[in-house]
């Protein structure tokens, strides 16, 4: 492949040297510079590529990609382009021979309800004969393939690469979860999506290595709208029109309003022994009823975004309720089968806001207590573990101190913290080191009509302290347990 080739979608200048020249591979990490390839310099937040120049020609790299000047050896061809990260995108999509266009492409941004609504997008093409890849926070699939994810969303690279793996293995559509900061960088750029989807939008990710302010924030979700060919939106949410300011594509909605083109209404809360759940019924473009495993009404949004994405593939009514019965999302409301007598869940609730929502939702169901336990990471900002404290005592009848990822920190310190929260409001409270322990607390006390959540884990199954990861799976621990006490 000439390099030409591969830059054929940028807006370029040719610094130094020739860009017909054959190029065998595109590298972005200098560790991985090869004889007759091409270096992309990425201005990362920490490292910047421009730095490896000398070194990466010295291992044979042939072309360079710069934002900035630098100097390389006569022979050395030197392309500048605006945006490093943009051309990175544009180049992979080259490299792998646009493999979006052989895929039905769908991404899904949002504060809240990406990873869910992913699966149930999943769950429901599969159940119609559509194989259906995912990348997401959890894990990108592909087949019976599951690999472990870093990022919520990759690198553009490894998205494209990925694309052509799910194109090989007979793929036909992809569901993927497209961060802000995905966005941003540019790490979904070089092809359209066939569809967009927003889920909400609440102030997150706002920080010196994240997003300046909460503007900055909202345009970049709304980055996907200019870059997909029809965006589905809740038509709910206060701040719909500011992410689709500038949109280029077609607009649909889902939510309870009016307005949306599909829309719910009469919800039913679902409440059986060691169960929680929601019915609802769909008009507008579709007209049924359905039924989720899963509480609370952020489980109707999530399952109104699918299944405002699964009609465009002519997915029949039954295919939708057959597959959104028996949703389950690792880690996220995922209910654990236990007791007839209480209901124990796990779930990713890692901060203030994402703890409140949870809390509020399950108190809806009337239960007899209900018990929140949880942990904060060390290593993080000590107002987190203050309010997930206050949070917890006001809306938990009790609270399960105990220890999550305590990283560098003594769990004993953490634990204090929370508990300076917990005292700010009068919910009861224990506190409990070892995580273990402190879930075989809820299990053996717990009573008749209890929702018991264990929260902050959710899909991680290892606890890291003092640099090294160890294995622990909250679901493992549950059934371990059960054997222990005879449960």
């Amino acid at each position: 492949m000439t390099l030409k080739t591969l830059i054929e979608k940028l807006s370029y200048e040719v610094v130094q040297g020739n860009e017909n020249i054959e190029i065998t591979e595109l590298v972005f990490d200098s560790r991985k510079a090869c004889e007759n390839g091409v270096f992309v310099c990425i201005s990362g937040a920490v490292v910047d590529g421009h730095t490896f120049v000398e070194e990466v020609v010295q291992k044979g790299i042939t072309a360079v990609v710069v934002e900035k000047e630098v100097s390389a050896p006569e022979g050395v061809t030197i392309i500048r382009v605006d945006s490093t990260r943009l051309a990175l995108a544009c180049m992979s999509a080259a490299f792998f021979g646009y493999p979006a266009k052989e895929l039905k492409t769908i991404g899904i941004t949002g504060t809240k309800g990406k990873t869910t609504t992913s699966y149930m997008v999943k769950s429901i093409l599969e159940k119609t004969g559509f194989k259906t890849g995912l990348i997401g926070t959890i894990e990108t699939i592909i087949g019976d393939k599951h690999i472990p994810a870093v990022n919520t969303t990759p690198e553009s690279y490894i998205v494209q690469k990925t694309f052509r793996e799910m194109v090989e293995a007979g793929i036909e559509c992809v569901v993927m979860e497209v961060s802000s900061q995905g966005l941003m960088l540019h790490r979904v750029g070089g092809f359209t999506f066939d569809y967009g989807i927003f889920t909400n939008l609440e102030p997150d990710h706002i920080g010196p290595n994240e997003h300046k302010d909460f503007d900055e924030y909202m345009h970049c979700k709304g980055m996907l709208f200019k870059q997909c060919k029809v965006g589905i939106v809740n038509i709910d949410d206060e701040h719909v029109e500011g992410v689709l300011e500038g949109h280029t594509c077609e607009l649909e909605s889902f939510g309870f309003s009016e307005k949306a083109d599909l829309r719910a209404s009469n919800v039913e809360l679902l409440n059986q022994p060691g169960f929680l759940g929601v019915s609802y019924e769909i008009s507008g473009k579709m007209n049924m009823k359905v039924a989720i495993d899963v509480p609370g009404n952020f489980s109707v949004y999530n399952s109104l975004a699918a299944i405002s994405i699964c009609r465009h593939f002519g997915v029949k009514d039954e295919a939708i309720i057959e597959a959104l019965k028996g949703i389950r999302v690792k880690g996220r409301v995922e209910l654990l089968s236990v007791s007839d007598h209480y209901t124990m869940m796990i779930d990713y609730a890692h901060n203030a806001m994402s703890l409140e929502s949870l809390l509020t939702t399950l108190r809806q169901y009337n239960p007899k207590r209900l018990v929140c336990m949880f942990g904060c990471g060390g290593n993080r900002s000590k107002l987190r573990r203050f309010e997930m404290g206050e949070v917890s005592s006001k809306l938990a009848d009790l609270t399960v101190i105990t220890s999550d990822n305590p990283r560098n920190e003594e769990p004993q310190a953490i634990m204090d913290d929370i508990l300076t929260g917990v005292k700010k409001a009068d919910g009861e409270y224990v506190m409990i080191a070892d995580r273990k322990e402190a879930i075989r607390y809820c299990m053996v006390n717990a009573k008749e009509g209890d929702v018991i959540v264990l929260a902050g884990k959710g899909h991680e199954d290892y606890q890291e302290i003092q640099g090294k990861k160890y294995h622990m799976d909250e679901r493992e621990l549950v059934a371990e347990i059960r054997q222990e006490e005879g449960i």
